[in-house]
């Protein structure tokens, strides 16, 4: 028989299998098994492990961090005390005023804080001239008497109650516009006081620590008592201090400019002001030595 290419096909017609030699190889072959990749040595394998280095450990040690309770407290109470400590130095180091302001307001201000200086260092010096003559002297009670009589005397310079005279100025504000208000002889005043006014006198009524301004009308009223312009400083003290602080930049003087006002400061060695107030007796305080 042939197949379908022509070619003689074995003869199965009698029941037998083909018992070709390759046929009978492959019945005696056992069935083939797939082997199973081989081991590889430990060796090999740890070599093949990705190797650490000091940085990778250590790094794979911190993180993910692991928290104790004690040290979560800890770190609160660090960060708590480091947060003080920065708004404490922060407080004491605050110099945004001085820094966001002008060159004017900061000569006025070096030259206010020069003042008080210096006057402070002249009180320092009286008062250890006082104690000088005080140990000095052979009789200490009468200089005692004399010391306590000058102080009162002073005293009543302060509180407007006695007249008082000596070198100064006289600050004369002529508000034609009206446009000057209490406010503004309010910083004059202000000013005076700390460039070292001993005694003030605005058109006849004495300024004291006490003494109030306000809006009145066409006017300003000082302590009740109303006044009209020109508005007339009388100011007992050096005039080398009370003239300049008046005029610095951006000062007194400059404002009420601004506001159409005409300001004159004018110098003199002998300013009387004899405006005086009641002596107010205190209601509940009493001196001690009684």
């Amino acid at each position: 028989m042939r197949d379908q290419d022509g070619r003689p096909t074995p003869n199965r017609g009698d029941g037998h299998e083909d018992d070709s030699p390759t046929t009978r190889l492959r019945r005696e072959l056992p069935q083939e098994v797939p082997s199973a990749p081989a081991e590889e040595p430990s060796e090999v394998a740890q070599e093949r492990q990705p190797t650490l280095t000091g940085r990778d450990r250590l790094a794979k040690g911190l993180w993910p961090p692991r928290f104790t309770r004690a040290q979560l407290i800890v770190a609160l109470l660090l960060f708590g005390l480091g947060f003080g400590l920065a708004i404490q130095v922060a407080s004491n180091n605050d110099d945004s005023a001085l820094r966001g302001a002008r060159q004017e307001d900061l000569v006025r201000i070096l030259d206010e804080l020069d003042d008080r200086t210096q006057r402070l260092e002249e009180e320092k010096q009286g008062l250890e001239g006082q104690r000088t003559e005080l140990e000095n002297s052979s009789d200490q009670a009468e200089e005692a008497r004399k010391q306590t009589v000058e102080k009162e005397r002073q005293l009543g310079i302060l509180a407007g109650t006695v007249a008082a005279q000596g070198p100064g100025i006289t600050l004369t504000i002529d508000d034609t516009k009206g446009t000057v208000e209490a406010d503004m002889l309010l910083d004059a005043i202000q000013e005076l006081r700390a460039a070292g006014a001993e005694a003030i006198q605005v058109n006849g009524v004495r300024v004291v620590a006490s003494t109030y301004l306000t809006d009145s009308g066409n006017g300003v009223s000082v302590d009740g008592n109303k006044i009209t312009q020109p508005f007339r400083f009388k100011v007992i003290g050096n005039p080398q201090d009370l003239e300049p602080a008046l005029n610095i930049p951006g000062g007194v003087v400059q404002t009420l400019e601004k506001e159409r006002a005409t300001v004159t400061v004018e110098r003199a060695d002998k300013i009387v002001v004899d405006a005086l107030r009641a002596a107010e007796r205190p209601d509940y305080a009493r001196s001690s030595s009684q």
